[in-house]
């Protein structure tokens, strides 16, 4: 088999599982089911088998982002090939064109395996046997590949594939019929019923100079302005930024709909060894070892006489505690909480559209605020003050700054702090403190081989993160 090369596409904002998944840091990045993340866990699968491992993988990811990637592939040992970072998001089409592009100028013959990093796949031998058959198929018949799921219920959340002859148990590639939208239920049933239809998994396998033919055939004004985005790129602390002037031109537009239903040259491999794309919260609680009542519980849960339901409490000092329930989901974050029938599994983004319509921050932030050299969170708020803990990785550092409008006292609760305040430079270690006056140009630092944590009271008539002057950052951010 060739050499794979796998682009893993992490944008997307994951509403569908509010509060826990939101825009300022979506599902793939969490740990919904297991200790990894959806994301750790799709990089350590798009290592390959053994026998035949794929190469370094290419992400294509946003800026907000780009520091999580690293950070959550180094904590799996994953050295990544290449980050692409997308400017705006431009939906799959332009992402893989842009990976395609990337891929041609070393290697227009190379195998791609396109993959979003969110989905559930538990079975990674039959994953490699059926990436291998694409792979067979692609390089022997020059076909676009799709991969296709074997349905077990009349699941309207998904688009279909609808294949020219039932699939016949062998996992061998079949022609593919038509692409078809999320059906209503009766249609499911119906679709389910004849046998000859997928669930579109979303993951596709081709050869480089196939997709791009593809491309220049079924849209070629994408060819244009994302070929611009990839040679005009920059290279931005290991990351390779596409050029935002070029990207800009790029539609928005799924590659189902720039490519896949116009191409005459596609094949499917059917898949049946257990597949999810956690899309809700009830596909959760499937995948979290509800116990013979069908309650899922995670972190400090409670649950009586409850039956087929799902309870998350996402914070290590709060007890949630379900009484007869039936059929809920309840989902408990330090900010927000969401209770709702398993029915409106399908419908938690409408949440998220209610909140945002009223201003609420909850709808796409979290009270978790990650950054490249760890996180914050808001402890206590009032008119004129603030407190945060603070959390830096060993090695790391914030930017040198100043604030125009507030000072801060810095109190040292773990590990040992290094600290410029103006011309002054010393160490601060556990139970110590400092104070840092409104205007001081100020940076703090972790020399240590420990996460070091502090308290930090902020004073001031303004409070916001955008009062902030940065002089330097090794991060490279304005």
């Amino acid at each position: 088999m060739a050499t794979i090369h796998p682009v893993v596409l992490c944008g997307g904002s994951g509403t569908r599982l509010w509060p826990l998944s939101r825009k300022s840091y979506p599902k793939q990045f969490v740990p919904l089911v297991g200790k990894q993340t959806l994301f750790q866990a799709c990089a350590e699968r798009m290592r390959g088998p053994e026998d035949a491992p794929f190469a370094a993988p290419i992400v294509l990811t946003n800026s907000d982002f780009r520091f999580i990637v690293t950070e959550q592939l180094a904590e799996v040992g994953i050295d990544p090939g290449t980050v692409l970072i997308e400017p705006e998001g431009r939906n799959t089409a332009p992402a893989v064109l842009a990976a395609a592009l990337h891929l041609n100028a070393s290697d227009p013959d190379a195998i791609m395996l396109v993959a979003p990093s969110d989905h559930v796949i538990p079975d990674s031998k039959a994953f490699f046997a059926a990436v291998a058959e694409g792979a067979r198929v692609a390089a022997d018949q020059k076909d676009l590949v799709t991969f296709g799921i074997t349905p077990d219920r009349p699941e309207t959340g998904y688009g279909y594939l609808q294949l020219q002859a039932s699939p016949d148990g062998t996992g061998k590639a079949q022609p593919l019929g038509r692409f078809v939208e999320k059906p209503d239920l009766d249609t499911a049933k119906k679709m389910l019923a004849d046998g000859s239809y997928l669930w579109n998994s979303g993951i596709f396998l081709f050869a480089v100079r196939d997709i791009l033919a593809a491309f220049q055939a079924h849209a070629p004004d994408l060819m244009a302005p994302v070929r611009a985005a990839v040679e005009q790129a920059r290279a931005d602390l290991g990351f390779l930024r596409l050029d935002p002037a070029a990207w800009a031109e790029v539609a928005d537009i799924s590659i189902d709909y720039a490519v896949m239903e116009k191409a005459k040259n596609l094949s499917v491999v059917p898949y049946s060894a257990g597949w999810s794309d956690l899309g809700s919260w009830s596909a959760v609680q499937e995948l979290s070892n509800p116990d013979e009542e069908g309650v899922a519980t995670s972190g400090e849960v409670t649950a009586i006489d409850c039956h087929n339901v799902l309870l998350r409490s996402e914070a290590g000092n709060q007890e949630l505690v379900a009484m007869g329930l039936d059929n809920m989901i309840a989902v408990a974050m330090p900010d927000a909480v969401l209770v709702a029938s398993m029915d409106k599994a399908q419908d938690v983004k409408q949440a998220v559209t209610a909140l945002k319509a009223k201003g609420a921050k909850q709808a796409e932030e979290l009270p978790v605020d990650h950054r490249p050299w760890g996180w914050f969170e808001s402890l206590a708020i009032g008119d004129r003050f603030q407190v945060k803990r603070i959390h830096v990785h060993p090695g790391a550092a914030l930017s040198l700054q100043s604030h125009h409008h507030r000072s801060e006292h810095w109190i040292v609760v773990e590990g040992t702090a290094k600290v410029t305040i103006d011309d002054e430079v010393k160490l601060v270690t556990e139970n110590e403190s400092v104070y840092i006056p409104v205007g001081a140009v100020h940076r703090m630092e972790n020399p240590g081989k420990v996460p070091m944590v502090l308290i930090e009271v902020q004073t001031g008539t303004y409070l916001g993160e955008d009062d902030i002057i940065r002089y330097e950052d090794v991060y490279a951010r304005k």
